[in-house]
């Protein structure tokens, strides 16, 4: 019997185009090893590492992940047979005209460009544009055949059953359609469907990931260059974004009240985070040496806005360095910043406004991972 870690390849339709999907238990080693392949690509929509489908992709990946792992391609084999067999019979019967997407019709590509411009004038941001566009694109193609005034709240549910479900889609990306297909029909075609009657799975419920002081203290002193420092140690100290730290401008910084301005972060909302005497000092320091112009934190061409790549990078090298194998993201210095908050004693609602949260259930996760009360509570199995 085989006792490796396991490799599902699984057939799917992404962005429309024919990927692979690669699923599989967390494991640090393959993400790794995944993550280091210059073909490999992550998907937030599917929740998982995919690639491109192409004619040899078994072979290349068995190459690429032995001897460590078992690779099971059972489901992409009875997918590429299925496939040679419709080639075979050729027979029209096969599939029906609304189970695969088509060109888009001359009247959807006209309705898509007016959904984008309602989309620019209300200051949607740039990303979810680019997110609704592309779903209600998906959405019409799959209708292609069908006049929009004519699609109804019965073709919203064939289309999450036997398109997004069918194809295992992530609840995620499943929202995301739904939810730009109803406000493309409530505000150009002025008519309302009920997103309510299409059953949505439920989102699953991670806790944030969060380092102990500790780590966070070992990261920020593996780095040795002073901007690559200031950055990481801003984002940790402020609970910033990363489009939040890159957007920074040199105003932005208020020494004299103590405080930094976020202006436009997530919901195109201005906020301020306290600055401490610590950061402040850094921060002075960084200035003096680099003398940046417009933005805080540029790149080789001054005026030039430094990365999201190489800040990226940055925090990957400081890992390497600090010898911490967890797979760490940039937004994990923010979350570990609001659970040490609460765990020093911060009243939530002050660490709601910091991190520029607008509930305060969303907030509220951070005490689901403090340890400061878990800690306190005595195991029963002391009194054994």
């Amino acid at each position: 019997m085989n006792h490796l870690p396991i490799v599902k390849l699984k057939p799917a339709f992404h962005n429309e185009k024919e990927v692979v999907q690669l699923i599989f238990n967390k494991n640090d080693e393959l993400n790794n090893l995944l993550r280091a392949n210059t073909g490999m690509r992550w998907s937030k929509t599917m929740n998982c590492w995919y690639l491109p489908f192409y004619k040899t992709i078994t072979q290349d990946l068995f190459m690429l992940v032995k001897p460590n792992f078992y690779l099971d391609y059972s489901d992409l084999k009875v997918h590429q047979e299925s496939l040679v067999l419709k080639k075979e019979t050729e027979k029209e019967t096969i599939t029906k005209p609304t189970d695969i997407l088509q060109e888009l019709s001359e009247e959807s590509i006209h309705k898509i460009e007016e959904f984008k411009l309602w989309l620019n004038s209300k200051r949607y941001s740039t990303s979810t544009i680019e997110t609704y566009t592309d779903a209600l694109k998906t959405f019409l193609r799959y209708y292609a055949h069908k006049p929009i005034s004519e699609i109804t709240n019965d073709d919203l549910i064939i289309f999450n059953n036997h398109y997004i479900m069918a194809n295992h889609f992530s609840a995620s990306y499943q929202n995301q359609v739904v939810n730009a297909v109803k406000l493309f029909f409530n505000k150009i075609e002025n008519k309302k469907l009920n997103p309510e009657l299409v059953h949505r799975p439920k989102r699953t419920k991670l806790l944030p990931n969060v380092l102990s002081k500790e780590e966070v203290k070992l990261i920020l002193n593996s780095l040795k260059n002073l901007k690559h420092k200031t950055m990481l140690s801003l984002i940790y100290s402020c609970g910033l974004r990363r489009g939040e730290l890159l957007n920074l401008k040199t105003t932005d910084i208020d020494s004299k009240r103590n405080m930094i301005i976020i202006r436009q972060g997530k919901g195109r909302k201005d906020r301020i985070a306290p600055l401490s005497a610590k950061i402040l000092e850094i921060l002075r320091n960084y200035y003096s040496d680099y003398k940046p112009t417009v933005w805080l934190f540029e790149g080789e061409q001054q005026g030039e806005k430094y990365s999201e790549q190489s800040l990226q990078s940055v925090l990957k090298q400081a890992l390497e360095k600090a010898k911490i194998n967890k797979p760490v993201s940039l937004h994990w210095l923010r979350h570990s910043f609001a659970t040490h908050l609460l765990e020093n004693g911060t009243d939530l609602r002050y660490i709601q406004e910091i991190l520029g949260h607008n509930s305060s259930r969303t907030t509220e996760i951070y005490t689901h991972v403090s340890t400061k009360s878990i800690l306190q509570i005595k195991s029963p199995f002391d009194d054994l």
